[in-house]
């Protein structure tokens, strides 16, 4: 297994694990299936902040970071995403993509990471915890998927004092 940046080839395979998630879960609130043309945007956009995890030439997750809010105020913080094929959960794939996306945050001066996460996915809080993620808040019913209310658990981790 190798850690690789994100190519716009690796669209398709992303679109794929992304939705996914989108149709199957509420680990995301998001209901809108992803085309491969916005995401090979996101990877061009974004590019040394979107890594892809690939065995055997097959990507199996993948962790990018992006803007938490706007305004010069926030320029040190990163809100990320990860997401893994459910064959590669439990390997040790997830803890290597964040520890890369947290190294490349501190050469690019990032201070704090900030996750959020649905609370209908106890298995990405217990992992961000272990990552030494801590839970900052929780917003109640401010996401609804399949007919529910969801609440958005805040997670961050200060990486480096500036």
């Amino acid at each position: 297994m190798k850690i690789r940046h994100a190519q716009p080839a690796d669209s398709a395979s992303i679109t794929q694990i992304t939705n996914t998630i989108i149709r199957d879960s509420l680990a995301t609130f998001t209901t809108e299936e992803r085309q491969p043309e916005s995401i090979a945007a996101d990877i061009e956009a974004r590019s040394g902040y979107f890594l892809v995890a690939e065995e055997e030439g097959k990507v199996l997750g993948f962790a990018t970071y992006g803007p938490f809010r706007s305004g010069p105020g926030y320029a040190h913080t990163r809100e990320h995403s990860i997401q893994l094929t459910p064959e590669a959960r439990g390997r040790g794939i997830g803890r290597a993509l964040m520890t890369t996306l947290e190294n490349a945050a501190i050469e690019n001066n990032v201070h704090v990471l900030v996750a959020g996460i649905s609370s209908e996915n106890p298995t990405a809080i217990a992992f961000h915890m272990a990552l030494g993620f801590s839970e900052v808040g929780r917003m109640p019913q401010v996401g609804r998927k399949w007919g529910r209310w969801l609440d958005l658990v805040l997670m961050q981790k200060i990486l480096a004092s500036n």
